[in-house]
């Protein structure tokens, strides 16, 4: 996708000190290449075991998403992406973030604030990051074309997606603000 390799090289500096170090990115999922598929990402993005043809599998997940506004934004996640987990899971290393070509700085990540456990959940009809009173800091539905950005507890971030003028004042309070997923990668991350 369009600018991931700047995304990339500025998001290395915010990963875990061992998945930094990694150089093994893998490609889980991508619209493009592996059709519109809640449940294809699920299965791309499953747990890998190590053997001979991949010692050392991805652990972690890096969410690429752009929106018809041209808004590039996503999350990552230490352990994964996971259905069936039953609830929320991860952990304190996950993060959303933001890239907006004319702000400075340019990528903005939101860490994990404390304030609640609603990192991710992997639900059969849907996939969101963040959460807390009533709102998904990023949420994307089962057809992959559509989802929402709030402001979250979770990781104490503001809409994540590109608005377009008429909407600029939407997000502000706990609003939940609609986006077009035009693109959406999964990469996984490290060891080795």
């Amino acid at each position: 996708m369009l600018r991931i390799r700047y995304c990339v090289l500025r998001l290395r500096v915010h990963l875990p000190a061992l998945i930094r170090l990694s150089r093994n990115w893998t490609l889980l999922y991508s619209i493009d290449q592996h059709g519109i598929s809640l449940n294809t990402l699920y299965s791309r993005c499953e747990p890998r075991i190590p053997c001979k043809a991949e010692p050392n599998p991805p652990s972690g997940a890096l969410l690429v998403v752009k929106d018809s506004f041209d808004g590039v934004f996503g999350a990552w996640i230490g352990e994964g992406i996971t259905k069936g987990q039953g609830g929320f899971y991860g952990s304190g290393e996950a993060f959303l973030w933001q890239y907006r070509r004319d702000a400075s700085p340019p990528l903005e990540v939101y860490k994990w604030s404390g304030k609640n456990d609603y990192v991710v959940l992997c639900d059969p009809d849907f996939i969101s990051f963040g959460g807390g009173d009533g709102h998904y800091g990023l949420y994307i539905d089962s057809s992959l074309l559509e989802g929402s950005s709030a402001p979250c507890p979770t990781f104490d971030n503001p809409v994540l997606c590109a608005r377009p003028l008429s909407q600029m004042g939407a997000g502000k309070g706990k609003k939940d603000v609609p986006f077009e997923c035009v693109g959406l990668e999964v990469w996984g991350i490290g060891p080795g």
